[in-house]
């Protein structure tokens, strides 16, 4: 494509975006008559494509110096990258099938411009300020986080005294992941595996290794669709739920037996290792939508095979020394944005108005604030919900003065 067509293309999509985000269209308007981050410099490293975009221009509509770059070296929509470059001005480092060396150099030419507060998907401006460049530690007064993996790096840090500065759990907002998790992964992980493969879901054997929001979302959608869901667990309660909700529960050993798909969403490693591999019939396909790409153990699969080959966009066929092929979707790399377009942009709209209120609350706090997670206050989820529910047409019912009195007065009796 050549890169007129291309700019062209990003430049609309950017624009779709924006038309499908109402609430952050609302808080936009506000925070930039506010000027709201005038003077700050924002480093920015989340999945770069046509939402993260109305974000990132929606804090340099309200003042700020905004740097960006990818955070998957799979999720970058290249189209977006360079009309955020050429048509808005907005440094962007971020581009498709980076190497690792080159996403480092990238999310490094973010950390250059100093800046005073990061936003992340997965912590690694984070871990790169407390590691290899201290140099620009003491500068940046906080942080938001946005995705599960992230969020257990970051609370590790603060566990152990390594946090240096204040980080907001945009990932543990309920507006984020109520709705981003489960629905926005739900579907656009579907939509991956089926733009990648183009296989029927209907009447499969479909595993989902993890029971959180987002393995909520993903085994809702499988099921809708018409597949015999099974969810592999590590934690009781959560496997309990899954049974409750009408899934078959059983280990991954057991479950990948006769399995078709096989989708993890952990935020953990080697979920799928050589022990369940031997035991995945011909055909079984592979995706991932945790953040990183080490849930599937791609040494393990390279060992236990004796040739791979590139048969689709975003497939390799692994032939299996005992003659099985196994399919692997976007070499493991989260699969909603490296085969899909990621979560809708009606989901996003409340998930990136939750991060820039969160900014904003960083922006008048942090210097009061400790080095540690924090929650996203209430007042801001609420805030985002009303305004959804605006920009959807709908009305809900009021607590009146005395309904309100008996839930607060212990008085109150039947």
């Amino acid at each position: 494509m050549a890169k007129n067509e291309l700019l062209d293309k990003g430049t609309k999509r950017i624009e779709w975006a924006r038309r499908h985000m109402p609430v952050l269209g609302k808080i936009r308007d506000r925070l930039a008559k506010e000027q709201t981050f005038e003077g700050l410099k924002i480093g920015m490293a989340l999945h770069t494509e046509a939402k993260t975009a109305v974000l990132a221009v929606t804090l340099q509509d309200a003042g700020a110096e905004v740097r960006l770059t990818g955070c998957n070296p799979l999720s970058t929509d290249d189209s977006v990258a360079l009309a955020l470059n050429k048509e808005y001005g907005l440094e962007t480092y971020a581009k498709r099938g980076q190497s690792q060396r080159d996403y480092y150099r990238s999310l490094n030419g973010v950390l250059d411009m100093g800046p005073d507060y990061v936003i992340d998907d997965g912590a690694d401006l984070i871990f790169l300020l407390h590691t290899k460049r201290k140099d620009m530690l003491s500068r940046v007064m906080g942080a938001n986080e946005e995705t599960t993996t992230g969020i257990i790096r970051v609370r590790a840090m603060a566990q152990e005294g390594s946090l240096r500065f204040p980080v907001m759990s945009v990932n543990d907002a309920y507006m984020k992941y109520m709705f981003d998790n489960r629905y926005g992964t739900g579907q656009s992980t579907m939509d991956g595996i089926m733009t990648a493969t183009n296989l029927i879901i209907a009447g499969k054997d479909f595993v989902v290794a993890g029971y959180g929001w987002c393995g909520r979302g993903i085994a809702m959608r499988a099921k809708g669709l018409g597949a015999d869901v099974t969810i592999c667990e590590v934690d009781p309660i959560r496997a309990i739920e899954a049974k409750l909700d009408g899934f078959a529960v059983k280990p991954m050993v057991e479950a990948v037996q006769g399995a078709d798909f096989v989708v993890s969403a952990t935020g953990c490693k080697d979920v799928l290792t050589a022990r369940h591999m031997r035991r995945l019939k011909d055909g079984c396909v592979l995706a991932n939508s945790g953040h990183f790409d080490n849930e599937i153990s791609k040494a393990a699969l390279k060992q236990l095979s004796k040739r791979r080959r590139k048969v689709r966009d975003s497939v390799d066929e692994y032939t299996l020394k005992n003659g099985r092929r196994v399919y692997l979707l976007s070499d493991g790399r989260l699969v909603n944005l490296a085969a899909g377009q990621g979560h809708p942009a009606e989901i996003m709209d409340m998930s990136f108005s939750i991060q820039a209120l969160s900014l904003e609350y960083l922006a008048f706090s942090s210097q009061s604030l400790e080095p540690d997670v924090y929650d996203v206050p209430d007042h801001i989820d609420d805030q985002v919900a009303r305004l959804k529910l605006e920009t959807m047409g709908l009305e809900i019912d009021k607590l009146s003065k005395g309904q309100k009195k008996y839930l607060t007065d212990w008085r109150e009796g039947t």
